[in-house]
């Protein structure tokens, strides 16, 4: 891969967004930096090294994801890698109705966003036969948990159109990587009052997320404990998770998205 690449980042105000823009910035990389915080952004821009440009959109709005990338294409050429970063996490249950908006704003932003996302690349870098795009999951879509229904359900939902994605695009030569995070210190993780194993440093989760993407990892975890617990996981019986992870801790519910 080119060691000065052209990347192009969502949910770069804040988080692992913030962190993987610092990461490659490092690099020499020229970026494009979309987020809905434009003051952020800007700051953000500032703080780096290097010729970047800053898009204020909304990833769950197609039109404003369509026209941010048109002008990054505009600028940049077609990109080398694309990071699907911007997500929003907040508790909820089936039982209320005034839930029922939050699901939908989850799903939209965290899996319909990402779609929206690679959508205007994918074509692109096909005919040139190269090209990362990289979508980040989280443990938390591996199995359902308590109060978190809608964040689970998206996460989850990512990981399998991403599958779907890597194998479309097999033999092309364009890799499709999931990062799956475990817990990392960011906003959406702040607001939480329950134990968070393993609860890692944005800056280094962006670290190894980075040296993932250049691998053109299929699938890896964040941090690598993470991925211990994320296949037992996957393997506890369902009557044992039930009784395990229903005295879980919940994240609260009615939290700005």
């Amino acid at each position: 891969m080119n060691p000065a690449p052209v990347v192009f980042i969502t949910g770069a105000s804040s988080g692992i967004g913030a962190a993987l823009a610092r990461a490659y910035a490092e690099r020499g990389a020229r970026l494009g930096l979309l987020g809905r915080n434009e003051a952020a952004l800007a700051r953000l821009a500032e703080s780096l090294p290097g010729e970047h440009l800053t898009l204020l959109a909304d990833v769950s709005v197609q039109a404003q994801i369509a026209d941010a990338t048109r002008r990054f294409v505009s600028r940049f050429g077609v990109p080398d890698v694309v990071i699907a970063s911007a997500g929003v996490s907040v508790g909820t249950l089936t039982e209320y109705e005034s839930d029922l908006a939050d699901f939908e704003q989850v799903l939209r932003t965290n899996l319909l966003g990402m779609v929206a996302t690679f959508q205007p690349f994918v074509e692109p870098m096909r005919r040139r036969g190269s090209g990362r795009l990289v979508g980040i999951a989280s443990v938390a879509g591996i199995r359902g948990l308590p109060g978190a229904g809608a964040y689970s359900a998206s996460k989850a939902g990512v990981i399998s159109y991403l599958e779907s994605l890597r194998v479309e695009l097999h033999g092309s030569g364009v890799r499709v990587v999931t990062i799956a995070p475990g817990y990392i210190r960011t906003p959406m993780t702040d607001v939480n009052d329950y134990p968070m194993p393993f609860l890692m440093a944005p800056d280094a989760a962006a670290r190894r997320m980075l040296g993932m993407i250049e691998a053109g990892r299929r699938f890896g975890v964040v941090p690598w404990q993470m991925a211990v617990v994320a296949r037992l996981l996957a393997a506890i019986p369902r009557p044992v998770f039930d009784r395990l992870f229903s005295r879980a801790g919940r994240k609260p519910r009615g939290l700005p998205l």
